[in-house]
């Protein structure tokens, strides 16, 4: 799946089927996709709102983005 490269934006980056890595040809990136999250929400404000919004709805987890691994 093509999605957003958090690096060098112009671009994009490939999503593994399985949701496990993020690569990019552009700029070589190549991050677990749960560190492709933790940089979108740190990067771009909209993001981290929209995960501010999650961790105080009636979610199971109540970890924070530190937290993820």
């Amino acid at each position: 799946m093509k999605i957003k490269c958090p690096k060098c934006t112009n671009n994009t980056a490939i999503l593994f089927d399985d949701f496990t890595h993020v690569r990019c040809k552009f700029c070589k990136l190549d991050i677990s996709y749960t560190e492709y999250i933790k940089l979108l929400a740190y990067d771009d404000s909209r993001y981290s709102d929209i995960l501010g919004d999650y961790k105080t709805s009636n979610a199971k987890s109540e970890q924070t983005l530190d937290e993820w691994e």
